[in-house]
C-alpha cells in the first residue's frame, strides 16, 4: 500500500475517496451538540484557531458543516505537512472544503506559521492538529500557542466522536468513523494567549483537548 501510495495520482484518488466516504458517513449519524454558544461564536464571530487532536481528523468534518449551518461565510485554512503522509492528509481536508497552508512543526515550521498568521489578520479560520503531523500522540506542540500569541486571536479547543468507527493502526489511533450510530461534537471554552505567556498557554490548550475529548466520550 505505502508503494501504491507513492504516486502522486493514487494519492489524489485515495484523498477523494476517503474525503467523499467520511462526508457521506457523517450525514447518516445522529449528532449532540456541546457549547452551541462557542459553535456559533465561530460560525458568526472573527476568526478563531480551531484546534483538535489528530485521531479526530474525520470525524472533525462536522464542525464545519455544523457552523455553516448556522451562517458560518468565513474560510478556513489548515496546515498541511510537507511530509508524505501530511500531503495526503491535507488532500482529504482540502476535499472537506479548508483550504491549505504548507508546512508544519518539523519541517516549514517558520513558513507555516507566518502563512497561519497571514490567514488569521485575512480574517480566516485556522485549524490545527497540535499532536500532528506525527506526534506523540495527544501531546500538544507550541505552534497553536505561538500562534494564538502572535495573532491576538483565541483557540477554540473541540473535539468529535462517534459510537461506531474502526481504530486505524496508525501512531494517533485514528478514528474512522462508520455508518449510522451517534456522535457528539464539542466546543470547549475559547482560550486567550498572552504574547509574554505562550508558553503556559501550551499547558492550557493540552489541558482543553484532553477535556474537550473526555467530555465528547462521556457524552456518546
Amino acid at each position: 500500500m505505502k508503494k501504491l501510495l507513492q504516486s502522486d495520482w493514487l494519492r489524489a484518488a485515495a484523498a477523494w475517496l476517503v474525503a467523499h466516504y467520511v462526508l457521506l458517513v457523517l450525514k447518516t449519524v445522529r449528532w449532540r451538540i456541546a457549547g452551541e454558544s462557542e459553535l456559533q461564536q465561530l460560525a458568526t464571530g472573527g476568526p478563531m484557531i480551531v484546534a483538535f487532536w489528530h485521531e479526530t481528523i474525520p470525524s472533525m468534518a462536522i464542525l464545519w458543516q455544523q457552523a455553516r449551518r448556522r451562517g458560518m461565510v468565513r474560510p478556513a485554512v489548515g496546515l498541511a505537512s510537507r511530509h508524505r503522509d501530511g500531503q495526503l492528509i491535507g488532500r482529504i481536508i482540502g476535499h472537506m472544503g479548508l483550504g491549505l497552508v504548507s508546512g508544519s512543526s518539523s519541517r516549514g515550521g517558520a513558513a507555516g506559521l507566518r502563512g497561519l498568521l497571514e490567514a488569521l489578520n485575512a480574517g480566516t479560520h485556522v485549524a490545527l492538529t497540535p499532536d500532528g503531523p506525527r506526534g506523540p500522540r495527544r501531546v500538544c506542540a507550541p505552534g497553536v500557542a505561538q500562534l494564538a500569541a502572535m495573532s491576538g486571536r483565541q483557540v477554540l479547543p473541540c473535539a468529535a466522536l462517534t459510537s461506531r468507527a474502526k481504530t486505524l493502526g496508525s501512531w494517533d489511533r485514528m478514528r474512522l468513523p462508520l455508518p449510522f450510530g451517534h456522535g457528539v461534537l464539542v466546543c470547549g471554552k475559547p482560550i486567550s494567549v498572552a504574547r509574554e505567556d505562550w508558553q503556559d498557554g501550551v499547558e492550557t490548550v493540552t489541558a482543553a483537548l484532553i477535556a474537550a475529548m473526555d467530555d465528547a466520550s462521556g457524552l456518546l
